[in-house]
C-alpha cells in the first residue's frame, strides 16, 4: 500500500514536503550540546583555591561544529601552571575552562561537517585545545582527530603531551642510530618512561637518573622492566668519573633534562664530546649551571624543547600521524605508563593527588 503522503492531492503533497523541510531545518538550526559540567576559574592562583566545578548551559552547534562527550582528560603539570598563571600560554579570563588534552566520543555533528566522523567515534583535540575538563565540548570539526578505540581511554587521553614530547626529542636534535646511547634525568616521569620504551623500539640504549627517595630500588626495577639499560640515583653518581659506570655502552650523544640543578650537571658529565643536552622542564626550579670548560673543551650544546611551540610550526601537520603511531605502540603493548583513573565526581581528590598532597601518586586522569 502507498504511503499516506502519496494519497494526498499534488498540492497537499507539496505542502507536506515543505512543512517537513521547515521543521528539519528548524531542528538543525537549534542543534545544541546537552548541559555540561566544567572545571572553571576566573583568576590565576593556587589551583585548590581558584578552581571550581560549575554548570555550563547548552552550546549551539554551528554548521561545521562537532559536539563531543568527553571520556577522560589528564591533570598535567602544565595544566597546573596555567591555572597558577605562570605558563607562557593561557586561556583568557574570566570563565576559563581548565584542561588541555583528553579523549572524547562524538555526540552530534553540525549539518555541514565534512570530516569523516560519526557519532560514537573516539576523537582528541589535535593539536591540543584549552577546555578539556568538562563533560561536553563543542568545537569546529578541524579541531578533532579520530583515534582508535581499541586502547584504554587513559592512553588516548594522554597520548599528546608526554609521549609526543618523548618522540620528538629523540628525533629532532641528534641523528641517533641503533646502538647509540642517550642519558636522561627525571626517568620515572611519564616522558622519561616513554623515552625508555621508544628508544628500545629503535635499538637505542638509555642511561637513567632518578632522585634519592624511599622506594628508589623498586623504581629502578620498574624502569628496567620497561627496557632501561642503566638506572642510577643521584647519590650513586657522586663520583669523580661517572663514565666509569658506562661499561660497554657508548658515551651518550644526547641528554634530556627536566629537573635542572645538580641533576642537569650529571647529564653534562655523561655526554660525549660535542654532545647535546635538551631541557624540556625544570621540576627543581633551580637554574642550569654549566662550567665554562664544558663549552670550551667538550663543545657541548644546550637546547630547549617546548611541544606547544613545535605544534605551532610547519611540522604540526605530522602531529596526527605521530599520534596514530604512538597509539599503535600502545595497542601492541610496547608503550605503557602508570596512571590512575579518577571519577570526575571526585575532582577535588584527584587535584590534591596531582598537587602532591597525598605523596607520590600516579598521573591523575579524570574519567567523565
Amino acid at each position: 500500500m502507498a504511503p499516506p503522503s502519496r494519497l494526498l492531492p499534488p498540492t497537499l503533497r507539496l505542502l507536506h514536503r515543505c512543512r517537513a523541510r521547515f521543521f528539519a531545518a528548524a531542528s538543525l538550526s537549534s542543534l545544541a550540546s546537552p548541559p555540561s559540567k566544567a572545571v572553571v576559574y576566573d583568576q590565576y592562583g593556587a589551583p585548590d583555591e581558584v578552581l571550581r566545578v560549575a554548570d555550563v548551559p547548552p552550546v549551539e552547534l554551528g554548521d561545521r561544529d562537532v559536539c563531543v562527550r568527553m571520556l577522560a582528560a589528564p591533570i598535567n603539570p602544565s595544566d597546573i601552571n596555567r591555572v597558577e598563571g605562570v605558563y607562557p600560554v593561557r586561556p583568557p579570563l574570566p570563565g576559563a575552562v581548565a584542561g588541555y588534552e583528553g579523549v572524547g566520543q562524538v555526540h552530534a555533528l553540525g549539518p555541514a561537517v565534512a570530516a569523516p566522523l560519526s557519532p560514537g567515534d573516539w576523537v582528541i583535540p589535535s593539536p591540543p585545545s584549552f577546555g578539556t575538563w568538562q563533560t561536553y565540548i563543542v568545537k569546529h570539526e578541524s579541531v578533532w582527530h579520530k583515534v582508535r578505540s581499541d586502547v584504554p581511554m587513559e592512553y588516548a587521553a594522554t597520548v599528546t603531551v608526554n609521549p609526543l614530547t618523548a618522540l620528538r626529542m629523540l628525533q629532532d636534535f641528534v641523528k641517533l642510530n641503533p646502538g647509540d646511547t642517550i642519558v636522561q634525568n627525571g626517568a620515572t616521569s611519564i616522558v622519561g618512561q616513554c623515552v625508555i620504551q621508544l628508544a628500545k623500539v629503535h635499538g637505542i640504549h638509555t642511561i637513567n637518573i632518578i632522585r634519592d627517595r624511599p622506594g628508589s630500588e623498586e623504581a629502578k626495577d620498574k624502569l628496567k622492566q620497561l627496557g632501561a639499560d642503566e638506572v642510577f640515583t643521584e647519590t650513586q653518581l657522586d663520583i669523580k668519573n661517572v663514565k666509569s659506570l658506562l661499561g660497554a655502552l657508548p658515551e651518550p650523544a644526547l641528554g634530556f633534562n627536566c629537573v635542572r640543578g645538580n641533576a642537569a650537571s650529571l647529564i653534562l658529565k655523561f655526554l660525549r664530546q660535542g654532545g647535546t643536552m635538551v631541557t624540556y622542564g625544570g621540576m627543581s626550579k633551580k637554574p642550569v649551571t654549566v662550567p665554562t670548560s664544558y663549552f670550551i673543551f667538550k663543545d657541548l650544546s644546550l637546547r630547549g624543547f617546548w611541544l606547544q611551540k613545535w605544534m605551532n610550526s610547519d611540522k604540526a601537520e605530522d602531529c596526527r600521524t605521530m599520534i596514530d603511531y604512538l597509539l599503535g605502540l600502545v595497542q601492541e603493548g610496547k608503550l605503557k605508563y602508570e596512571m590512575e583513573l579518577s571519577p570526575f565526581s571526585e575532582f577535588s581528590l584527584a587535584l590534591d593527588k596531582a598537587l602532591g598532597k597525598h605523596g607520590s601518586q600516579p598521573k591523575q586522569v579524570l574519567r567523565f
